[in-house]
């Protein structure tokens, strides 16, 4: 299942917008495709859906891709590719606030960060911001909806590893200095 919406971006001056596309993998929270253009159209939408689908090597009948409302998300190009594909479409309730309250959850965690700037000044700014937050997002970011592993940990099925790591550790720690631990054994 991935969910993917679009966000607006701050352009060089007050009302002059970009938009950042973005397809999440919901299980993985790994962003799997995105994009920034000057124009928020179903068409770069279906090309950034169909590029992904191809890179990532789903395959007919495998995906479920969810997204709100917007007059993109349901636009007859994307209804389109969307049976050309395989892809089984869901849709956010009509007149629901939390839309795609997993795709909004990534666009606060890009917006939110120290580095983020009042505007940028020119489209390839804001595509090399994007880059570098994708970068860590999917690579370095640990999330805490995912028992605190990195994207690209948890969509390369490497979490159980991880865990069993992060646990040899805390039984090391438990085994040298018990007293440090009240509530008995951690896990």
């Amino acid at each position: 299942v991935w969910v993917w919406d679009i966000s607006r971006i701050p352009g060089p001056r007050k009302g002059v917008w970009f938009y950042l596309y973005v397809v999440w993998d919901l299980w993985s929270r790994k962003a799997v495709g995105w994009c920034v253009d000057t124009t928020e159209t179903a068409e770069i939408a279906e090309k950034l859906i169909a590029t992904t689908c191809a890179r990532e090597g789903v395959g007919r009948h495998q995906l479920i891709i969810h997204s709100d409302r917007g007059a993109q998300m349901t636009a007859g190009t994307l209804t389109e590719l969307y049976d050309t594909l395989g892809i089984r479409r869901s849709l956010s309730r009509p007149r629901v606030s939390n839309d795609n309250p997993h795709a909004e959850a990534g666009f606060k965690t890009l917006k939110y960060r120290p580095d983020w700037p009042a505007r940028f000044a020119t489209i390839d700014e804001a595509i090399a911001h994007c880059e570098r937050f994708f970068a860590w997002y999917n690579a370095e970011h640990h999330h805490t909806g995912i028992g605190l592993l990195t994207p690209n940990d948890r969509h390369a099925g490497n979490g159980p590893a991880v865990h069993t790591a992060r646990q040899t550790v805390l039984d090391r720690a438990y085994q040298a200095h018990p007293e440090r631990f009240p509530n008995g054994h951690p896990h």
